[in-house]
């Protein structure tokens, strides 16, 4: 079964053009589901639509990789979600089906940039923590508190009143301190 799928980013685009493509690829009218929202969102509807639709034996159409994935890693996840679920895909404009050689060989490329550019990300990412931590930095977030300010806290929570009950809520130390509860609840936890 060939499922086609079209996006256009926004109300104002009309994805007419997709449409007529991927009739003319095959796809029956009532197969062709369209998304009308930025390819940089990563829920949609139709998409995820047809992603549950499909079965082994189907074939994806879409007209280009740009109106299926919202990047290169999100792709390649996609076709290696289509690859191991023994859906096909084809992408009219750009010379891509994987029931060809020849588009396997373009899916095969497309991965492999795609592995490619997450092992750059990974390198670069280790090559800037070591840089960091030889100048004496860690990576992570910041404190949210300072070390009085984390003692303070935990005094302040086990201060008790005449009545033998906790005088100051976590609310009011986050409060007094100007941070969030669960910042509190984290440095409690810690020193507990």
């Amino acid at each position: 079964m060939l499922i086609g799928y079209a996006r256009v980013s926004t109300d104002d685009q009309n994805p007419d053009h997709q449409i007529d493509a991927l009739t003319r690829a095959g796809v029956a009218a009532e197969d062709i589901h369209t998304d009308k929202i930025s390819g940089s969102k990563s829920s949609r509807p139709q998409l995820d639509l047809v992603m549950k639709m499909l079965r082994a034996g189907d074939t994806l159409v879409v007209t280009r990789l740009d109106r299926l994935g919202r990047s290169m890693p999100h792709l390649v996840t996609l076709m290696e979600e289509l690859r191991d679920r023994g859906v096909q895909l084809h992408v009219t404009e750009q010379g891509i089906d994987t029931r060809t050689p020849e588009g396997r060989l373009m899916y095969h490329l497309v991965g492999a940039f795609g592995q490619f550019q997450r092992e750059l990300i990974v390198a670069n990412t280790k090559d800037g923590l070591a840089a960091a931590r030889a100048r004496g930095r860690s990576g992570g977030r910041p404190k949210a508190l300072r070390e009085r300010q984390a003692q303070l806290a935990r005094e302040m929570y086990e201060e008790t009143g005449e009545d033998g009950k906790r005088k100051w809520t976590v609310q009011q130390i986050a409060d007094e301190l100007g941070v969030k509860r669960t910042t509190v609840y984290g440095y409690l936890k810690a020193a507990a």
